[in-house]
């Protein structure tokens, strides 16, 4: 045989193997994951999703061999649509825990990440730090990834300025939400045709997080069940406290003056959209940036309504404070390596966290020379195509996304300060496990829905609803669940020597 002739056959077997291969590939083609969010913003229409789609799988699939399918959600129906399209085996690998890390866990929604972390996401791993991850574990398993993020949440009233400065309204002494009520009076009497508050969302006006030094025990921050107080190692029922009577009796006494919106406990819609109306004065919410630099984040939400922003509680860090917002890889997901691999880049790469937040650059955001972003001219935050801005603390990696115009970078020393000083519950790290209770979780739960919307937003009178409001909490099984929690509590206070 000629050495031309091995040569050429050498090279058809060469050439057979590459086809080969790059069949197989074609075949086994790239692993598809479902990413569900939770989204403060509008819903962009399937063909912007689609871009914004290629434009991250263009990276995805290089680093990772993963395609990814966005699934923006309302925050305010995220986790009844999560929960619903789960049960009807709709694919969504990955999701984020609002509240309810604790639920996600004993309820098999979330997968044991133990044996995958060091695989599939060791950049994650390193940046979030043991410590947050410690959050994260049941029974010493590993079951998500917290956001990182400035945690250390500050309650705040963000307000209109032009008619703060046309009244000439005084918010130095506003250190509480009962100091605002003056305030809104004014406003209400100058301005017949515009309701002072606004609510965050449906259900809440924000009144409730402003109560000062309570770990809700892993709870849902809205629906809480069983908490400590003021640095006692005492379950309570949150719903039989003074200081809940309190946030009850402030929101009644806005809603009969006219100071609050009517619908708050029903409302479809968010802060952002309402607040743009230009029909709405303030809303209260809870942030972790200073007052400055939340104002001016939030005013590109509102159509560049001039905000000011004035804080009216103290942080507080518990074991929530780090879970409530963790992200999760469902357990039933038929590609959870593939899933793992997706999150771990929402921590570590710089691109796709900022596609996430802010879509494509040129079309839904410019990026300043001093690498901050800003809506492009003519549009804001209910117009461009796409934008998930005000998600921007509950999505991976907080320090790798582009400031809003007008913050600062020197910002984050601010928020990292916070983190490191701002009160911790005595209880940090304290992981309650309800699977016993999932009857009693379930009853109180509907109890909840039913009657703290109404109370917190003013719409009932607390006298007559909040003795019949803790009765159905105890015929629900409340007493149950705050019992179990005790319990659990005392075994992690003396297995912890607290």
């Amino acid at each position: 045989m000629s050495n031309r002739f091995r040569s050429l056959v050498s090279l058809v077997l060469a050439l057979v193997l590459a086809l080969s291969v790059c069949s197989f590939s074609a075949a086994e083609g790239y692993d598809k994951v479902v990413f569900a969010y939770a989204t403060f913003n509008n819903i962009p229409t399937n063909d912007v999703k689609a871009t914004l789609e290629e434009a991250i799988n263009v990276i995805t699939r290089e680093k990772i061999g993963v395609e990814v399918e966005l699934k923006p959600i309302p925050i305010f129906e995220y986790s009844e649509t999560v929960s619903r399209q789960l049960q009807g085996n709709d694919q969504i690998d990955i999701f984020q825990t609002l509240g309810d890390f604790n639920v996600a866990v004993s309820t098999d929604k979330a997968l044991d990440i133990t044996d995958l972390i060091d695989s599939c996401a060791p950049e994650a791993k390193e940046i979030i730090g043991q410590d947050w991850l410690n959050a994260c574990t049941w029974e010493g398993r590993l079951y998500g990834l917290p956001t990182m993020k400035p945690i250390a949440l500050t309650p705040m009233v963000i307000y209109r300025r032009d008619i703060a400065e046309e009244l000439n309204l005084d918010f130095s002494n506003v250190n509480s939400p009962a100091d605002l009520t003056d305030i809104l009076r004014k406003v209400k009497e100058a301005h017949p045709e515009i309701t002072p508050v606004a609510a965050v969302n449906a259900g809440n006006i924000g009144l409730q997080l402003t109560v000062p030094d309570t770990d809700y025990l892993t709870d849902d921050y809205y629906a809480p069940k069983g908490v400590l107080m003021n640095d006692e190692l005492n379950v309570v029922d949150f719903y039989a406290t003074d200081a809940f009577r309190d946030v009850c009796n402030l929101a009644r006494t806005w809603y009969l003056e006219d100071l609050v919106m009517k619908d708050a406990a029903t409302t479809s819609s968010a802060a952002a959209e309402l607040m743009s109306s230009g029909n709405y004065f303030c809303y209260i919410a809870s942030y972790s940036y200073p007052e400055a630099d939340t104002a001016a984040s939030l005013e590109a939400q509102t159509g560049n309504m001039k905000l000011g922003a004035k804080i009216i509680g103290s942080a507080f860090l518990d074991t929530t404070a780090i879970n409530a917002l963790t992200w999760c890889v469902y357990s039933m997901s038929k590609v959870p390596e593939a899933a793992l691999k997706f999150l771990n880049l929402t921590f570590s790469d710089k691109e796709i966290i900022n596609l996430l937040i802010y879509g494509l650059e040129g079309r839904d955001y410019v990026l300043n020379e001093d690498q901050t972003v800003s809506y492009p001219e003519g549009f804001d935050s209910n117009t461009v195509p796409y934008t998930a801005q005000l998600s921007c603390g509950t999505m991976g990696n907080f320090f790798l996304m582009y400031p809003m115009a007008g913050s600062t970078y020197e910002s984050l020393d601010w928020e990292l300060e916070q983190n490191k000083t701002a009160k911790t519950s005595v209880a940090m790290g304290f992981t309650f496990d309800n699977s016993r209770l999932k009857s009693q979780y379930t009853a109180v739960a509907n109890v909840i829905t039913q009657f703290l919307p109404g109370l917190v937003c003013g719409s009932v009178d607390p006298e007559a609803d909040i003795p019949e409001f803790i009765d159905r909490l105890t015929d629900a099984g409340l007493p149950d669940i705050i019992n179990a929690k005790q319990e659990q509590l005392n075994a992690w206070v003396e297995a912890n020597k607290k």
